[in-house]
């Protein structure tokens, strides 16, 4: 005979999971897939899905460029404000999407911190495709750099000495044997950040609009065909989750191919690096 706290155990796992994958299933049944075909060819979804894939792989790009000597520093490195700076760049994790874009309106808006200076040269953010970008570098730029720290922090720091033993550089040890061992991680930071700026919505509509054709993404397209066509609407919503779960599970393979001290199942468990602060 079970025990009663088992029984709860049981009782609480089923609702969790019932009450998680039942808006899931809904919206899978909510549309045959003839159907969501058909939806997803119309000229509203096609524009969305452009725009969302074109900014998205700017950003990422930027992303990318930007994040991986900052995650090499703070994975590697222990200086004063380490743990200061930490905070910052995981700041964004954790406010409302709503207070992000009021943020870059302050920041960048024409009468923002820096719009004047940037009118000066001709460039306006606002409500352009260019600050779709932005948006999306705000708010997906942690999710990179926290696991790709964790990924270079977990690089044997013996290798990179030894490296540097042998004649090599800074520049050289970091290209030729911290980021090859720390592939699986970055790729796995990556592809999170992926998703996350794929699926933005709160930054975006506030600091970007939603145009289509220019900054209406996928997730504002949702959003606006909600009372004029709910099938498109749940054809892209469909897309989206489609997409989520795969990058679940090229995040999953990822990480179980990187050396990690850490037994935990859940892909976003914070590693052993994460509680060193300077």
């Amino acid at each position: 005979m079970r025990s009663p706290f088992s029984l709860i155990l049981a009782g609480s796992t089923t609702l969790a999971v019932v009450f998680l994958a039942l808006p899931l299933v809904a919206l899978f049944l909510r549309i045959p897939p003839g159907a969501l075909l058909d939806q997803l060819g119309s000229d509203v979804a096609r524009e969305a899905l452009v725009v969302s894939l074109k900014t998205s792989a700017v950003a990422h790009v930027v992303v990318l460029l930007v994040g991986t000597p900052v995650a090499y520093l703070l994975g590697t490195r222990v200086f004063r404000g380490r743990g200061l700076l930490i905070g910052l760049v995981e700041l964004p994790l954790v406010l409302p999407p709503a207070v992000a874009g009021i943020a870059l309106l302050a920041a960048f808006g024409n009468r923002g911190l820096l719009g004047g200076s940037l009118e000066v040269f001709g460039v306006s953010l606002p409500f352009t495709q260019a600050a779709v970008v932005v948006a999306i570098v705000f708010v997906s730029s942690p999710f990179y750099i926290r696991q790709a720290a964790a990924s270079f922090a977990a690089v044997d720091p013996l290798l990179l000495d030894a490296s540097r033993t042998l004649g090599r550089g800074p520049g050289r040890t970091f290209l030729r044997v911290a980021l090859p061992l720390a592939v699986g991680g970055l790729a796995a930071g990556s592809s999170l950040a992926f998703a996350r700026g794929l699926g933005e919505f709160g930054a975006t509509i506030i600091f970007a609009g939603s145009f289509a054709g220019v900054t209406r993404t996928a997730p504002l397209a949702i959003y606006a065909e909600l009372d004029r066509d709910f099938d498109v609407a749940v054809a892209l919503g469909v897309l989206l989750v489609v997409f989520s779960i795969a990058v679940m599970a090229i995040v999953a393979l990822l990480l179980s191919w990187t050396r990690s001290s850490s037994r935990s199942p859940f892909l976003f468990a914070p590693s052993n690096s994460d509680s060193t602060s300077a």
